[in-house]
């Protein structure tokens, strides 16, 4: 009898990872539909708050006019002028466009547009979106480029991680010169119920936003239609889009605060709707409390997703104990993803502080560097905090079940 033949290890790698990786991809939106049928049976008996509206702030950088937004409606307003007033060009990303009174508005200006002669690339994703009937979309005019992102493309099987991924980025740009960028999806419940930010930049920073969606658009698109690159109008700035493009497996919002975190002496103001971080993001800011700089982590008492706010509570009694202060919002569903250390650099983006963002979605976060945009930044941190509990040490004193439950579902922090 031949004796048994065992097939390298090399060729059984060959053969098991690209089956690891791609069962490891196709669980993250398994983990994420299942999450969201858990938060639609729980949340039926929360009640929907109008949110606060700290109001509109404002700041020049360099030669780029900023303008921070905290409510939906004079957002969407601003956003609605933009459109309106394009002469040449408007680019969008966007994750959820809900078919409601809001969402129409923009269906409704981007076919004003077109019917001028603008040209007009939006990308929407398709997972975020899937509630939303098709009809809804067909009403855009066929003079309008549009890409519905698949969470899952045809090279799936060939590169999982790359062909995968949420379209979690909310940009818009008109005639390369006014961008905006944040937390703010496109729905009348983001108007009126959530407290979000926001950025509007006037000037040559929106050069990075704009090169951030055409990145995208290309990636996905034949060379005859895509976006033409522009030049810049300044090489080095003080506002700098950091972009996650998981198609090129390129992360760098999550390596832009770890430098941050790292860089602190005095203080780290930070808001995220979901906190479920990495331990080195953890031990950044642990670190940073430690030799004394003033941490503290805004994140809403009851967010849109329950199982988040269980898996963000996991990490609050670490937190406690190493003298990171935690802020639970009250007021409402607070969706905001802010940051400002030292007075000195701040962030406005798209990107929460979990994995599902910093890992694995199409991102897009504005990093500044500027002390007067910092000081309205504070500012605007200082007035959510008014709507804020801080948890104190009888947090540690929580019931044992409660205690398990957080233990119990640490095995699911890499997947959201």
């Amino acid at each position: 009898m031949s004796p048994l033949r065992v097939p390298p290890t090399s060729h059984i790698s060959r053969r098991i990872v690209p089956w690891a990786i791609a069962g490891l991809a196709s669980a993250v939106p398994a983990t994420v539909a299942a999450s969201m049928v858990i938060d639609l049976i729980q949340k039926r008996g929360r009640k929907t708050r109008t949110a606060p509206r700290p109001g509109t702030f404002s700041s020049t950088v360099e030669e780029s006019e900023l303008n921070i937004y905290t409510d939906g409606s004079t957002l969407y307003e601003a956003m609605i002028d933009a459109i309106d007033s394009a002469r040449e060009s408007i680019l969008m990303e966007t994750f959820i466009w809900k078919n409601d009174e809001v969402g129409q508005r923009f269906i409704d200006a981007f076919n004003a547009a077109a019917d001028r002669g603008v040209e007009i690339h939006l990308i929407y994703d398709g997972f975020a979106n899937l509630t939303i009937p098709s009809s809804f979309y067909r009403q855009l005019s066929e003079r309008i480029h549009v890409l519905r992102l698949p969470t899952v493309a045809r090279q799936f099987w060939r590169g999982p991680l790359r062909h995968s991924g949420f379209n979690h980025s909310k940009i818009l740009v008109i005639d390369d010169d006014v961008a905006f960028v944040g937390g703010f999806n496109i729905g009348s419940l983001y108007a009126r119920h959530w407290r979000d930010t926001h950025l509007r930049s006037v000037g040559p920073g929106a050069w990075g936003l704009r090169q951030t969606i055409a990145q995208v658009w290309n990636e996905f698109h034949d060379t005859d239609e895509q976006i033409a690159w522009v030049p810049p109008e300044v090489w080095e700035s003080k506002l700098r889009v950091a972009a996650n493009l998981p198609i090129h497996l390129v992360y760098p919002i999550r390596s832009m605060y770890l430098n941050a975190f790292a860089r602190a002496q005095k203080r780290i103001w930070l808001t995220t709707p979901y906190f479920i971080p990495d331990q080195q993001l953890l031990q950044a800011l642990i670190e940073a409390a430690d030799r004394g700089v003033d941490v503290r982590v805004m994140v809403p008492q009851e967010s849109n997703h329950i199982l988040g706010d269980w898996l963000s509570r996991g990490f609050f009694e670490q937190m406690i104990n190493s003298k990171v202060t935690v802020l639970l919002y009250t007021a409402s569903m607070i969706h905001s993803k802010v940051a400002t250390v030292d007075g000195e650099w701040s962030t406005v983006g798209t990107a929460n502080i979990d994995r599902l963002s910093l890992t694995f979605n199409y991102e897009s976060n504005v990093e500044v560097i500027d002390s007067a945009f910092a000081a309205e930044m504070e500012k605007v941190f200082g007035r959510d905090s008014a709507h804020c509990v801080e948890l104190g040490t009888n947090w540690l004193d929580r019931h044992q079940l409660v205690k398990l439950a957080e233990r119990a579902l640490v095995p699911m922090r890499p997947w959201l």
